[in-house]
């Protein structure tokens, strides 16, 4: 028998995701659709010795192939030839969700309609009728409640069973399929005959509604109670700030941070020492053990110790999207990001980069136009992810003990200042002819589904396990060739390295910035690798092998450090190095990342650039108006 295959369609926020996931579990693959970054879900299982394959169209409010969205909705309906699709319709707002059933009753596609958050409906008095809705529709109907698995079994038995040859439009439907055929040919410009038929679609949901649906006064709802405190005018940024500070606290202090440092105390102690037990016993060659161990292992190892960081945060953000608080987020921020020129959800990328880059840029697929999510992937790079916090707190530590915390907290203005001003200089120039547009829809609050909070958490989570297996395993090879080799074959002395050959290319950039010695110009490189890099090679070139890049550990490490760093930096010197570390190119893994979101080299190659050339001339007038004021 052949595989049944169905395709998931509907509003966002109607529960689709939540019924694809109960239904498939982990059998999924995650992909993207041809040509365009926005997921494509597939699953599979088995019922009733039926094989199922199941399509998770991305979420849409209308098929017109506008944005890339419907286009690929669009193209998916006219190309796949789905045995169902299934219209998940948020029972609770029925009116505006019934205007993609009618557009894809239109299209003469097998359509079953799920009737789902039928519980929510109820609480707000909203009576429907699914007998009444079938026969209006001609189309069969289900109610379910996406998170229960007595309701996603009742669809399963629907799926099998239903014979959509059994089903033929209503009268009704066929009577409005008649009126938008008669529009067609009527001759009508482009634009009118597109407003006349959105007309007869909204006439044909209200007499839908009439025939089916009865509501119920039942006052104010949980949801409308709970957002006159977290949505309220006053209350709301505050409201906010501390519920972010909470899950930084939880992620970077309380729960992700401990996990983190006993997970890069295994890999720095046990998996290395066993690692270089192993390979003196098989008596290696000691130029691949110090490739194992201090190229691949410590390498791969600093990057593999943040993934409890990365998984805490991916929890929370995705557990917060599951309330529908996310959805408040974007509203309260919107006047605000307006000013940049970015909607109110192009906050949420920026939030996520104060974690880490990468998935700070992966998550710029959420925001609703072409435009914002270019600009926010464009932006992102200036914020003070976790990586770049060691070199802010070791330098502040070392050259302003007195004002370390201080001038930390500028670091993370500086950077949020910076990706604010070039949301605008992009916005009125590279994408100055692109429209942003802002449809937001708030759900109601609820308790997430655990399932699906956990798997989105793994699946974003595995896109950076992926990167650490690959861009930084690739990365951390090449590091140890350059710091120990030259031209001439393995080296001591690593400045006669090609590392402080490359460095001193790099210095001559920066004569009028205070700091063009070659191990600058060396870190500087590494830090385009991995940001985690720049304070490891400074402790190495400056001769403290045992550095420390824990940020609690920081004095210690700038006492170590101080006297060797003495020649190379003042004081003003060393704030302008952090403001260029603090802005400049992102590292590797954020650069390939940006690459397969945009899909295009240029954007790569421009935002690592335009970064660069940013952080140089920010970081030269901190410097040069500095020895004007009398700072040197």
């Amino acid at each position: 028998m052949a595989t049944l295959s169905i395709a998931l369609i509907g509003n966002p926020n109607t529960g689709k995701s939540t019924i694809f996931n109960e239904l498939t579990g982990a059998r999924q693959k995650i992909g993207n659709w041809p040509g365009v970054t926005i997921d494509k879900k597939v699953g599979y299982l088995k019922y009733k010795e039926r094989a199922i394959s199941i399509v998770d169209l991305p979420g849409t409010y209308s098929i017109n192939a506008r944005s890339p969205e419907e286009k690929i909705v669009v193209q998916y309906l006219m190309d796949a030839h789905s045995d169902l699709v299934v219209d998940v319709v948020d029972a609770s707002n029925l009116e505006r969700n019934l205007f993609l059933t009618v557009q894809l009753l239109e299209m003469a596609v097998p359509v079953l309609v799920d009737l789902n958050m039928m519980d929510e409906a109820s609480r707000r008095g909203i009576n429907i009728n699914t007998y009444e809705l079938e026969k209006a529709l001609g189309m069969p109907v289900v109610e379910t409640v996406g998170r229960s698995s007595k309701s996603t079994r009742k669809l399963l038995d629907v799926f099998t069973s239903t014979v959509m040859k059994d089903y033929e439009p209503s009268a009704l439907v066929a009577e409005h399929m008649q009126a938008v055929k008669a529009l067609q040919n009527s001759g009508l410009e482009e634009a009118k005959l597109e407003e006349e038929i959105i007309i007869l679609r909204y006439a044909l949901v209200d007499k839908l509604m009439a025939q089916a649906v009865t509501v119920n006064s039942v006052g104010p709802t949980f949801s409308e109670k709970l957002d006159r405190i977290l949505a309220n005018g006053f209350l709301a940024l505050p409201l906010l700030l501390l519920l972010l500070y909470a899950i930084f606290e939880i992620t970077f202090t309380w729960f992700g941070k401990p996990l983190q440092e006993a997970l890069s105390d295994f890999i720095n102690g046990d998996v290395t020492d066993w690692a270089k037990a192993s390979l003196e016993t098989l008596d290696v060659a000691p130029w691949l053990q110090s490739l194992v161990t201090d190229g691949i292992i410590n390498g791969v190892g600093s990057v593999i110790s943040f993934v409890p960081l990365i998984f805490t945060l991916f929890f929370f953000l995705s557990f917060l999207d599951g309330t529908g608080y996310m959805a408040r987020v974007a509203f309260i921020m919107d006047p605000i990001m307006r000013r940049a020129g970015l909607s109110g959800k192009g906050i949420m990328p920026l939030i996520m980069g104060f974690g880490c880059g990468v998935p700070a840029i992966m998550g710029a697929r959420a925001l609703d136009s072409e435009k914002d999510r270019m600009i926010s992937i464009l932006i992102t790079p200036f914020l003070t992810c976790g990586a770049k916090l060691p070199i802010m707190a070791l330098f502040a530590a070392m050259f302003f003990p007195d004002n370390a915390a201080n001038v930390v907290f500028c670091m993370y203005v500086a950077g949020v200042l910076m990706a604010i001003l070039m949301a605008k200089v992009l916005n009125v120039s590279t994408f100055k002819d692109k429209e942003s547009t802002f449809l937001l829809e708030l759900p109601p609050y609820r308790m997430p589904d655990m399932k699906t909070v956990l798997l989105e958490t793994w699946e974003k989570g595995k896109g950076y396990l992926v990167k650490a297996g690959t861009i930084i395993f690739a990365m951390s090879v090449l590091i140890w060739f350059l710091s120990n080799y030259n031209f001439d074959g393995p080296t001591e002395e690593m400045s006669e390295s090609f590392l402080a050959a490359i460095g001193s290319a790099m210095s001559a950039l920066f004569v009028f910035h205070g700091f063009d010695t070659w191990e600058s110009g060396a870190a500087i490189v590494t830090g385009i690798l991995a940001k985690e890099s720049v304070v490891s090679t400074m402790g190495i070139l400056y001769g403290v092998a045992d550095i420390s890049t824990e940020t609690e550990n920081v004095m210690d490490t700038a006492a170590q450090l101080a006297n060797s760093m003495g020649a190379s930096f003042t004081t003003l010197s060393a704030l302008a190095f952090m403001v260029f570390t603090q802005l400049y190119t992102p590292c590797v893994t954020a650069l390939g990342t940006i690459k397969k979101e945009t899909g295009k080299w240029k954007w790569t190659f421009f935002a690592a650039l335009y970064t660069f050339a940013a952080a140089w001339i920010v970081s030269l007038l901190v410097y040069q108006v500095g020895r004007l004021l009398g700072f040197e």
